[in-house]
């Protein structure tokens, strides 16, 4: 597998997503599908992502469904001020990144972003869709570079830690207990 695509089998959520990373004179891009089943309900989310070349997040749009529920969100930040479906969300005005709930794939924006050495850290507001609500809202995250290949993730005021292991391109490879890479 290349180190700009993923497929992940979910631990939490009986499923599997698949996301490619790649970029153009203008964005960084990720794009995937998530097909998992969680409370009886099978789910379909395809997502795309544009970020600029410092990887801080441009729009997002996620589309499918979940049970007999149709999901279609587009989501756009410009100058700090972040757009949901056209309705602006204050509560995560500032915010950097997009963080997709369902999904491992964007821990790779403030991975690639902060580009932290060994043993810094940093603090980060994420806009953070929340499934299955899919409401917006804003999360603190903490990354603390831990090894050539590893972060620790903190998040919701310590009470969620998890260590992280990702490729060379900062792409998730086991996020114990949720996510794992699948060769």
């Amino acid at each position: 597998m290349s180190e700009n695509a993923m497929v992940w089998k979910s631990i939490f959520l009986n499923g599997h997503e698949y996301c490619r990373v790649w970029q153009d004179a203008e964005f960084n891009y990720l794009s995937g599908a998530a097909v998992f089943s969680t409370d009886h309900r099978p789910t379909r989310l395809d997502y795309s992502i544009s970020c600029d070349h410092q990887w801080r997040s441009v729009s997002a749009h996620v589309s499918g469904w979940h049970g007999d529920e149709e999901v279609d969100i587009g989501i756009t930040v410009k100058n700090g001020v972040w757009l949901m479906n056209d309705s602006e969300q204050k509560d995560i005005a500032g915010a950097i990144d997009v963080d997709l709930n369902f999904s491992p794939s964007t821990n790779l924006l403030p991975i690639r972003r902060l580009n932290l050495k060994m043993g810094e850290q940093a603090e980060v507001s994420a806009a953070w869709l929340r499934f299955p609500s899919f409401k917006l809202e804003p999360l603190r995250q903490i990354y603390r570079r831990t090894g050539e290949n590893s972060y620790r993730y903190e998040s919701g005021g310590g009470t969620f830690v998890k260590e992280l292991e990702v490729n060379s391109l900062g792409l998730v490879t086991s996020y114990p207990d949720v996510w794992e890479a699948e060769s």
